[in-house]
């Protein structure tokens, strides 16, 4: 898509949506829409709305500013075949000093809620230091956003009988910010959750819901270290660090019910 020349902040369009359609190689071995697959697309509406607004890659490098994930609340309430066309928008719903909060919506054709998810996002400077949000950003929001508490979870020791297992950092798995997309990680947590017993049928349980922190980069040379463990029947935990026990990443996977997958 080429970047709009628009100036930052003059367009007032705080809601974008746009259509994707579930490709092929978008899908698992069960025939559904891999879930990394929907934060990936994610982040494309949320590049899209910001290119939008005037807010360009251009604009971001000139400043030496970036977003960094931090954390991801994601809840998958219907099974999607390839080939189905999603309507996905993407709106800031929250803000804080250095973060936003940007909730992600997949509706079907007949406007149901296949999936939504919140994603917390950092602004970071040149070195990589988090700074306070431009006042620039507030062209995405009529309102004053509010705050709100962001994702995070609390570090746990696995058990002696988790999953182990050494992943090496791919080419492939990076961005043009030249760390592992944060997609990735997700990709990672399902395949260690599929090593585990009743692990394969929970990651095909509709509802289901996922949340992650996002701690430090994994980057190119990076040897990393899964494990992945079940706490209960329906909750699974996984974790990735480097080989020196630094946490990269923390991720938890439950089954819901109805009842709860109806919440927010």
């Amino acid at each position: 898509m080429a970047e709009t020349q628009t100036e930052p902040g003059s367009v007032a369009q705080t809601r974008e949506s746009l259509p994707y359609r579930v490709r092929f190689d978008e899908a698992n071995p069960d025939g559904l829409v891999r879930t990394s697959t929907l934060l990936r697309w994610a982040q494309d509406v949320a590049w899209v709305h910001s290119e939008r607004l005037g807010f360009t890659r251009a604009w971001y490098a000139e400043r030496g500013l970036a977003w960094l994930v931090r954390g991801v609340e994601l809840r998958v309430l219907q099974a999607v075949p390839p080939g189905r066309e999603l309507a996905v928008s993407t709106e800031v719903i929250g803000y804080r000093k250095v973060w936003a909060r940007r909730r992600t919506e997949f509706r079907t054709p007949a406007g149901e809620l296949a999936a939504w998810a919140h994603t917390d996002w950092v602004i970071t400077d040149r070195r990589g230091a988090p700074v306070r949000v431009p006042s620039e950003f507030g062209a995405f929001v009529t309102h004053p956003a509010p705050s709100f508490n962001p994702t995070r979870l609390a570090p746990e020791v696995s058990p002696d009988e988790a999953l182990e297992r050494i992943l090496p950092v791919r080419l492939r798995e990076l961005d043009p910010m030249g760390h592992v997309n944060n997609a990735i990680y997700l990709d990672h947590l399902e395949e260690g959750l599929s090593g585990i017993d009743g692990g394969l049928p929970a990651l095909a349980s509709i509802p289901r819901a996922y949340r992650l922190e996002y701690l430090l980069p994994a980057e190119p040379g990076d040897e990393l270290v899964a494990l992945a463990w079940r706490t209960a029947p329906d909750v699974f935990h996984f974790r990735l660090a480097r080989r020196d026990g630094i946490d990269l990443f923390r991720g938890v996977f439950e089954c819901l019910d109805e009842h709860d997958a109806r919440a927010m």
